[in-house]
């Protein structure tokens, strides 16, 4: 268990000399603290609430810090080099007392980047748009994180206070409130959270204690997940996750890039976290998900304990999205290379994964690992047409909507929204929106931002990107040119696309075939592209998706009624398909 005390003062920095509390003022006098046997150090000062403190380090080569910020800051408002403030949430302040929460499972997932979901860039503007999300049948929101970093806008993956609120987006109030009008409005709230590395700038935890592994991750140092110290390490990040949970009432954490958590111990951090969460979930009365991001495409991710996996609910599933990509845009550069055709389609929707202990030309080597689609449910993979890296890691940051048409836009979505997945939208996605979703940040230090811009250019022209096309993540106006613009809703264009998206959430819901998560019983039979066209059937029980992925008409064979269509025509034995026009037709009554 924790030493950190909620009634005073405290610090965990077992390597310190000396750990000083500085009040009120970073110029302060330090008050001495006390070392207790377990690496914490402790004070008798009283926390009182909005009260600004800090902590001076003393190390064993006798030099001081300067006063720096609390490793578990609820508030950092004048940023994440400055002092902290205490802050405890409100709890008079919810008014959620008879939310029960949503599971995963059955639900339809929205992401959104508070930044640029709303012209305010805060989550209280974001507030005013949360009614077009139950309109258009979302049932849970996906945060981009939250967790305060250095400079006003960027994606949050760099954040370095993990418990607290990025001050310009409204801090941890905005948050309590966002969270209580989604819940309100029947919407559950998820946070991405990112618990595989820190942010390059105003990350002071090396100089607390052992919190970072020796060995470098993708995006810098990894966390000690396994090493002397660890065990409070963990704690560090269990105690945020379950913070978030708990006094912020959130349903869900999405656990970003959890490949590049090394964890050497018996028990993995990630299974630990699944018990504590279910625990912590069974007190509270509430279904409490976790949802990771995985580049592995191993199943036992999402295996229950008791099936020799490590329990988590769900994880994201880039297979599916460039499989539906890249057949219906025609992509083929870096990791589409693998994609493309018609059988890896067939094979994501029916196993989730093509690389399942297979070979993976791109990656030069086998990868993945089998499914057992008889005990893993589909509904545990989160299957989308685009996402945040899906939109902002190409060199522009331009969306499907710049290149696609609105009818293969709707096609992808189509294929998405009637599979046995659990679906997710990329804000603006709903109607096609056409301003990018760049990567961008706001780096106060020039060498910071120039280190940023370089690596960004190189990145891109390694990958056969021409330099000029690379947005300038320094830019304030690539910032400006990703806010969503919602008056595109109006033109018809844009109308068109949104209605489909609606009609299709609908009919998931309406349709018990659509929600179910049993890959075993999806069945696929797809075109010969050299022959009779490039069409894809997908059958759910007595529905069936019938897509056009073909750039000319194309008539399929397949008998049934007319349950909703786009571009397309259902005959007494076919489906008269337009270019990337679909059809969900029924193809045998309902029994039972």
């Amino acid at each position: 268990m924790t030493s950190a005390s909620s009634d005073t003062f405290s610090v965990w920095a077992p390597t310190a000399d000396a750990v000083g509390l500085v009040l009120d003022s970073a110029d302060a006098d330090p008050i001495a603290m006390t070392r207790t046997t377990d690496g914490w150090w402790c004070s008798t000062v009283v926390r009182e609430q909005g009260r600004d403190y800090g902590f001076v380090v003393t190390g064993d080569d006798g030099e001081t810090s300067d006063p720096r910020p609390d490793p578990r800051s609820a508030r950092q408002p004048d940023g994440v080099h400055g002092l902290s403030r205490v802050h405890r949430v409100d709890a008079a302040r919810w008014t959620d007392a008879r939310w029960t929460g949503r599971q995963l499972a059955g639900s339809v997932l929205y992401e959104m980047h508070v930044g640029t979901f709303s012209p305010g860039g805060t989550l209280t503007s974001a507030i005013d748009h949360l009614d077009d999300l139950v309109e258009l049948g979302v049932d849970m929101v996906e945060v981009m994180p939250v967790g305060a970093f250095n400079g006003e806008y960027g994606w949050g993956y760099d954040g370095v206070a993990w418990f607290a609120v990025h001050e310009p987006y409204g801090g941890p109030d905005a948050f309590q409130q966002f969270v209580d009008a989604c819940h309100a409005r029947g919407l559950a709230v998820c946070l991405d959270v990112v618990y595989n590395h820190l942010g390059p700038s105003g990350n002071y935890l090396p100089e607390f204690g052992p919190y970072l592994s020796a060995a470098d991750g993708p995006w810098g140092s990894g966390l000690n997940l396994d090493g002397p110290h660890s065990g409070e390490v963990r704690r560090y990040i269990i105690d945020n996750a379950l913070r978030w949970f708990d006094e912020f009432h959130v349903d869900a954490l999405r656990l970003d890039a959890v490949h590049a958590l090394h964890d050497g111990s018996a028990v993995h951090l990630l299974e630990q976290l699944a018990v504590e969460v279910e625990s912590l979930s069974t007190h509270l009365g509430r279904p409490l998900s976790l949802i990771a991001e995985s580049d592995q495409n191993d199943p036992r991710l999402v295996t229950s304990r008791e099936g020799g996996g490590l329990g988590l609910t769900g994880q994201w599933d880039d297979d599916v999205h460039h499989a539906v990509h890249a057949a219906v845009s025609g992509e083929r550069q870096g990791y589409y290379s693998d994609f493309g055709s018609l059988e890896a389609l067939r094979q994501v929707l029916t196993g989730a994964f093509l690389h399942a202990g297979t070979w993976s030309a791109f990656r030069g080597r086998v990868h993945g690992r089998p499914l057992d689609v008889e005990r893993v449910p589909g509904s545990r993979f989160v299957a989308y047409t685009l996402t945040h890296d899906q939109v902002g890691n190409r060199a522009a940051g331009d969306r499907p909507s710049v290149n696609l048409t609105p009818a293969q836009q709707l096609a992808k979505a189509a294929i998405i929204l009637c599979s046995p997945f659990t679906p997710m939208l990329f804000q603006g996605e709903e109607w096609g929106a056409r301003t990018p979703f760049c990567f961008f940040t706001s780096h106060p230090e020039p060498e910071l931002a120039d280190a940023v811009r370089r690596g960004r250019t190189r990145e891109f022209a390694e990958m056969g990107w021409d330099p000029a096309t690379v947005a300038d993540p320094q830019d304030p106006e690539t910032f400006r040119r990703s806010v969503l613009d919602r008056s595109e809703q109006s033109e018809d264009q844009h109308a068109g696309i949104l209605r489909g998206y609606r009609e299709l959430i609908a009919l998931r819901r309406a349709q018990p075939e659509l929600s179910d998560p049993w890959l075993g019983a999806v069945r696929v039979r797809c075109g010969v592209e050299a022959d009779d066209g490039r069409w894809l059937i997908v059958h759910r029980g007595s529905l069936a998706l019938v897509v056009n992925l073909g750039t000319e008409p194309s008539r399929v064979p397949v008998t049934g009624e007319e349950v909703l269509t786009s571009g397309a025509v259902v005959d007494h034995d076919s489906v008269f398909c337009q270019a990337f026009g679909f059809a969900v037709v029924r193809t045998r009554p309902v029994t039972g």
